[in-house]
């Protein structure tokens, strides 16, 4: 178990620019995609899936994208719809987790909601855990209902993240973390 405390203890984002390959292979992320549906899940409802972006999806995926952004900035620069096309493909293997809360008459969507995190986490931390960098994002196409369209996305459901797994190519500086006398209350 200290391995995993201080795993724990250690655990830093990555900068997807600063993850290269090769990601995990099939079997690894089979694992992985395993681990991350170990879960709190009350009724068992699996409010969540999985979508696997690798290789040249990462580049069909950044098309739709820089399409979105060329609908709305009909004067974007060449150098922003080429940052929109690669947002995906900076590190080898993205995995989004899609949130698939709906109403239940026993099971509060927010719970569903959560459980959704804690897959992102899972992911997280198992891949780092096989000494992947990874990096949680959501940034603005989790938000964009044409790009969530063309990604297969359910008009009820949303995107719990983006994550980018890959080889760190540096270890990334910590950062402040909250002092816990400002953020715990004992009763």
């Amino acid at each position: 178990m200290n391995n995993l405390l201080e795993l724990l203890r250690s655990r830093r984002s990555v900068a997807p620019h600063n993850l290269e390959g090769p990601g995990p292979g099939p079997a690894e992320l089979e694992d992985l995609l395993t681990i991350a549906a170990r879960v709190p899940d009350h009724g068992r409802l699996v409010p969540w899936r999985f979508l696997v972006i690798a290789g040249e999806a990462r580049h069909r995926v950044g098309e739709v994208i820089a399409a979105a952004v060329s609908a709305d900035e009909p004067n974007a620069t060449p150098e922003r719809l080429a940052t929109e096309r690669n947002r995906l493909a900076r590190a080898p293997l993205v995995v989004a987790v899609v949130s698939r809360a709906r109403p239940h008459p026993k099971i509060p969507e927010w719970e569903q909601v959560m459980s959704a995190g804690a897959v992102c986490m899972n992911l997280v931390v198992a891949a780092n855990a096989m000494g992947y960098g990874t990096a949680w994002l959501s940034e603005w196409i989790c938000f964009d209902r044409r790009i969530l369209d063309r990604l297969g996305l359910e008009p009820a459901e949303t995107m719990a993240g983006f994550i980018h797994i890959g080889r760190p190519t540096e270890r990334p500086a910590d950062r402040a973390r909250p002092v816990l006398a400002d953020i715990v209350t004992h009763l």
